[in-house]
Formats: structure tokens, sequence, C-alpha cells
């Protein structure tokens, strides 16, 4: 089956991956749903892409027919293991500074029993928090007891909407089928899994009056040799890759991380007014560099990294960004040959395109919390599995970007969203899992020091030809480094970043 699902990935990306190694088998986390399957099969699509581009950087394309043949009996060129991407999908849950795990979640973050059912608030920004008591009609020092007291007697769709229109991010629990037959979850059913699409090439806008000439060719990046020097350099699969993360929670911050572990140089764009989940920011940085920008006042720092960048991952609302001069079509004016990577809580289309949502809000929204337990209260997934599977569908649309890009040329666009990921967890079948306890970590932990301290964290999981990616740095503080583009030092031998196993 997640061989299966792996080439499915493959061709509606139109890319051809090669054949993947599969071992471990379900149920691998206390769940109804198949998350290890997911797991397997999002993190293997990510891996297999990435080796079929380095062999596309050395000039063995697969499919070409001019690539060596395997030997008889010999194993598959990418293997993954689905207790371990099972336990990559936990990562944070494993995390630890100095042995200390992590809390990510705000005091008033959390499950709600309204008049007819559950609803969630999630309050871990503190402004998402004070809209949400604002729109609750509470006070900005109310309590947990006051929000107690305030859910149970509303409704949870009137909470829903309340918190929304005042701009925080709320949840009612609805079944399967009233998702199905929500308005936004038809139109989600109507999106692709990964998105990955050719954008307009940048004299297509100008007939409509976006660009001049002139400006275009004063927007020139490095030139196609500097560039074809640059990313056939390196003896990882994307060396030489340039990422810009635009992202802050687990699903961007997870597919910039992927990337970041099979060798490319990425660079973490922040601010310093933007808030963050302390814990997270550094869980999810290892092998990036972080600089800040504030595109309130300095959008040109930022045009200046779009120029000589790859591909752009962001997880704002959608259209958020193009209200700023940087969506998929101003990069690709500022950067032709960009893969710009979008990832959405609910999808670019419907009602709910622009509604702010994060992994726990979705799975109460699509029916999954409902269905994980027995209905009577939410039960969640014990992964953050949307998130991760998003973030790895994310990367991998990033790689197949990259190669559609060096075959046929332009600029692509890569959407995914939390919602429509929860579609094909739903749709992969339902096991017998949700007794099983959880699996062991025994061997898939590594440790290594940083200026947090020392750090435990769950290894990168994927094998190409034997061999595992690993994240060359530790991670850096936020806005550590200057916003520009420096290439990291090329690592010759897996686990060269100091990490080292541990239990």
């Amino acid at each position: 089956m997640i061989e299966g699902l792996i080439k499915q990935l493959g061709e509606d990306a139109g890319v051809v991956l090669p054949e993947v190694e599969v071992t471990g088998e379900e149920p691998a986390l206390p769940s109804v749903f198949m998350i290890g399957t997911a797991a397997a099969a999002g993190i293997a699509a990510a891996t297999a892409a990435a080796a079929a581009y380095w062999r596309q950087r050395k000039h063995e394309p697969l499919g070409s027919g001019r690539e060596p043949a395997a030997p008889r009996g010999s194993r598959p060129e990418v293997g993954i293991d689905l207790r371990h991407a099972a336990i990559a999908f936990q990562s944070e849950r494993h995390f630890r500074i100095d042995r200390t795990p992590l809390d990510p979640w705000a005091p008033l973050s959390g499950d709600y029993r309204a008049s007819d059912g559950w609803i969630r608030l999630h309050c871990n920004f503190d402004h998402h928090r004070d809209a949400a008591l604002k729109g609750l009609g509470l006070s900005a020092h109310a309590g947990k007891d006051d929000l107690v007291r305030v859910c149970a007697g509303r409704t949870a769709i009137e909470i829903e909407e309340a918190v929304t229109r005042a701009g925080g991010c709320a949840a009612a629990m609805r079944t399967r089928a009233e998702w199905l037959a929500h308005p936004q979850g038809r139109a989600v059913a109507e999106l692709p899994l990964v998105g990955l699409s050719r954008l307009p090439e940048p004299a297509d806008r100008v007939r409509h009056g976006r660009a001049m000439p002139s400006e275009r060719a004063s927007r020139a990046p490095s030139s196609p040799e500097e560039e074809g020097a640059r990313t056939s350099a390196g003896d990882r699969p994307l060396s030489g890759v340039r990422v810009l993360d635009l992202t802050r929670v687990i699903a961007g911050p997870v597919a910039a991380r992927t990337l970041a572990g099979h060798g490319a140089e990425v660079l973490r764009v922040g601010a310093a007014h933007l808030p963050e989940v302390p814990g997270l920011v550094v869980e999810t940085a290892f092998g990036k560099r972080s600089c800040h920008i504030d595109l309130r006042s300095e959008p040109e720092a930022l045009r200046q990294l779009v120029r000589q960048a790859d591909v752009v991952i962001q997880a704002y609302r959608p259209g958020a960004l193009r209200e700023k001069g940087f969506g998929p079509e101003d990069l690709a004016e500022s950067r032709p040959g960009i893969v710009s990577v979008e990832i959405s809580a609910y999808g670019s289309r419907g009602p709910w395109a622009g509604r702010r949502g994060f992994d726990s809000l979705v799975q109460m929204a699509c029916g999954i919390a409902h269905e994980n337990g027995d209905g009577s209260r939410p039960h969640p997934l014990p992964a953050q599995a949307l998130d991760h599977a998003s973030g790895f569908l994310a990367a991998f649309g990033a790689i197949a970007g990259l190669l559609r890009r060096t075959v046929e040329g332009g600029s692509w666009q890569v959407e995914v969203s939390l919602a429509r990921t929860a579609r094909w967890l739903d749709g992969l079948g339902r096991l017998h899992g949700d007794g099983v306890p959880e699996p062991s970590t025994d061997g898939l932990l590594a440790t290594m020091p940083s200026q947090f301290g020392m750090l435990t964290y769950v290894t990168p999981p994927g094998l190409i030809n034997g061999v595992s990616p690993y994240w060359a740095s530790p991670p850096p503080r936020p806005g550590e480094h200057s916003a520009s583009w420096m290439r990291a030092p090329v690592g010759n031998v897996a686990g060269s970043g100091g990490g080292r196993r541990g239990g």
C-alpha cells in the first residue's frame, strides 16, 4: 500500500521516483487512523524525490534509460522504516533541552464543552488569546474558569464564528459526515493533495501591466552558469539549493528542516515583533540559519534574498503575502525559476480559504478528533500528524518543483493544506490500533550541543543508498544571522554535524 501511495504522489506531481523499500508495519501509533502509513508514505516520497534530484544533478535522470541497472537482488536506492517515520511525526514530543521536555500549550488553549458539543480554542499566541476572549465578550484578564462558564452557555458553532470574527482561532468538533457535507469540506475535496503547477512567465504578466521589461532585467538573479555550478556542487542530494523559510508553526518549519536534512541551505526569516512558540522554534530549526526582516519597513531586504533563492516556503493565510507584494507570481517576477511553496490550514478555495487554523483545530473540524475516540469528547491523534504529514508533503512538492524546473524550465507553485492532508489520512482506511502502546524510540534519538543546552532529538528518517539525512548544525537563536546567503560547509559523512545516537 505504501509503495503505491508513493508512486501515486510521483505521478500526480509529474516526476519519476526511484523504488522505495518499506520496513515495519501498522499499527505504529495508538489510533484508529493509519498514521504510520501516512508518515512512511509522505517521508519516503520526499526522500525519493531528493534521491531523484541528486541523480538529475549527476545527469542520471530516472526513467531516461541511461542510469545503470541495479544488480539483481540489490536493495532499492531509497528506504523508509515505518516506526522511525511514526516517531518523526512526534518529534516535538521527544525533543529535550537539557533533558527538559517541551510544553507548547498556553494555559487557555484547549477543548471546552459547549451547550451542544465541544469547541477548541487555540491561544498559543497572545493576539489569538486576546481575540478569543474579545469574541466571547470576556476581559483580557479572564481565566480558564471564565472560558468554561461562557462556552457552556453557547453552541459550539456560535463560539467558532464569534472567535473567528474577532480574529482568533477556534474549531467546533464535527463528525466526519458533517465535515464532508460542509461547504469547506466539499471545496477541500476538489483540491489535489500536493498541488504543483507552473506559474505564468513574467512576460505574460507584463502584458497585464505588472512589470516593465527594464524592471525585470534589473531583478535578474545569478546567471544560469553560476546557478548551475552552485546546485551541481556538493556531495549531498540538495547541496547548493537555497531555501527561504518564512514559516513558524510545525508544518512549514518541518518542510524546510527536511530540505536542510538533505543538504539544502535554509535561511529562516522571522521578525522580532512576530510571536513564536519558544520550544518549537528550536526543535524545528536544526540545520538552518536565522535572520530577522520586518516586512512592514524593509520589504526590499526580503526581495534581495528571493532573487538568489531556489525555494520559498510560506504558511501565512492565503493571500496575506500577496498583499505585501510576495505572492507566487511576484516571486516569479523577482526570481524566474523560483519554486513557491504555500501551506495553509483549509486550502486556497472555499468559504474558509482565508481562515486561520492549526493542526488541533483541523482535527476538530474534519471529524478526526470525533472519530479517534468514542465521540463523547474530543480525542486527538497521538501526534500532530496533519502538521507533520503536510510538512513532508510540502518538502516533496518543493523537490518535485525543482525536478520539473530542471527539465522544463519555468517557475513553479506548490500548494498543500492541513485539511486536504486530513482527507488523505481519512481515505487511507482504519485499523484496530487505539489500544496499542506507543512505539519505542530505541536507536532513533541523538544528542547535539547547542547554545540552548544539550538537545535530544529524533534523527531524520529515510535512507538514500543506505545513508540517512542529517542536520549539519544545531538550531540557531532567532535572528542570529544576517539577511544574506552564506553557503554552509558541505559535509562528507552522514552525522558529521556533531550529533550522536542516544537512547
